[in-house]
């Protein structure tokens, strides 16, 4: 019997270390989630996103929605969240993203849950910490699988140290090929889609490849927001939170979810793409800097490559280069200074939207 009534088995857990995870190791997250109207007003008042088919039915339904579908990213976050307590609560930070993609629309009343498979790992040279690489999956009640991606994570050593597992750095490609794409946006009934309630008269053939856009405004990040987004998402991850343990890191403080600035930056995107209205596909990503409560951060974005997609006349695809920075507005579109990247960068964003053509 395990365990007894003198000496009971742990009842909590600390989360996985990097000696913890094994290659091959396919993870089940709780709990399934079931996305409400609610969980889309809470996101809608922290980001303030304006993109008119996550946010009205009418206009969703005239275009061939059966009702507004919840924001891609909102989508993302979920299911990060529910991978958090198994790949990354102990996690130095999370570094990167590839492979992404959006491949069925979510509505209020879906039920998300998530899995992941660990295909990769490396030591860091310091080996008090590896590199974690996993595949995570999002399904909706139905088991069809809503949401792709793969990301690495720098997670701590129980006892750094210590020998490190066989290692294997994934090969993963570096864009989604655009006749990947498409999957989760029906077909667009382009007689009834209203540029001036969508709140731009700029649809795909009028975006160029080397185009950058500025756009223009700024959100400074709150504590508290920070604090009830993450909270939304069920991310457990201590360096978000615990302003206690925090002291004891590098930066002394709690540091903003990644997410959070992607969420930021898209929302604030609308103002030279608010015809963007699906993101189908993350190529890559990267959390350059951290962001911290009181920082204000702006965007820019980079028209990488307009493509065409199979048998698909409604919408076509922009490969868009979306970069944050923190405290620096964006009119000289920052982002390298030689190799480096410019110190007030803090995000650099590859991913493909969908625009009505």
């Amino acid at each position: 019997m395990p365990g007894s009534a003198s000496h009971p088995l742990p009842k909590t857990s600390k989360g996985r270390f990097f000696e913890d995870f094994h290659l091959g190791d396919a993870i089940v997250h709780a709990t399934p989630r079931t996305v409400t109207a609610g969980d889309v007003a809470l996101y809608t008042a922290i980001y303030g996103p304006r993109f008119a088919v996550q946010s009205s039915d009418a206009f969703a339904r005239a275009i061939g929605y059966p009702a507004a579908p919840i924001d891609d990213l909102l989508v993302f976050h979920i299911v990060f969240g529910k991978t958090v307590p198994d790949i990354s609560i102990n996690a130095v930070a999370n570094l990167g993203y590839a492979d992404g993609r959006f491949l069925k629309p979510v509505f209020p009343g879906d039920t998300l849950s998530a899995t992941s498979e660990v295909i990769g790992l490396k030591q860091t040279s310091a080996g008090d910490a590896g590199i974690v690489y996993v595949r995570s999956v999002g399904r909706n009640q139905h088991g069809e699988i809503v949401l792709s991606y793969a990301r690495w994570v720098l997670v701590r050593k129980r006892q750094p140290g210590t020998p490190a597992h066989a290692e294997q750095v994934p090969e993963l490609p570096k864009a989604v090929l655009p006749e990947q794409l498409g999957g989760g946006c029906p077909t667009v009934e382009l007689t009834a889609y209203d540029d001036a309630l969508a709140g731009s008269a700029f649809r795909w053939g009028e975006y160029a490849v080397g185009e950058r856009i500025d756009h223009v405004d700024g959100m400074t990040v709150e504590e508290a927001e920070h604090q009830i987004a993450t909270r939304l998402y069920q991310n457990t991850a201590k360096v978000h939170f615990d302003a206690h343990g925090a002291r004891e890191t590098r930066f002394g403080k709690r540091l903003i979810y990644g997410g959070h600035v992607i969420s930021l930056a898209r929302a604030l995107s609308f103002n030279g793409l608010g015809n963007a209205f699906h993101i189908a596909a993350i190529n890559g990503g990267r959390h350059v800097a951290p962001l911290f409560a009181g920082d204000t951060v702006f965007a820019w974005s980079e028209v990488l490559e307009v493509a065409e997609l199979p048998e698909r006349a409604d919408v076509g695809a922009l490969r868009l280069r979306l970069v944050a920075t923190k405290n620096l507005p964006c009119g000289d579109h920052p982002l390298k200074l030689g190799e480096q990247y410019a110190p007030d960068v803090i995000l650099d964003l590859d991913y493909w939207a969908l625009l009505p053509r």
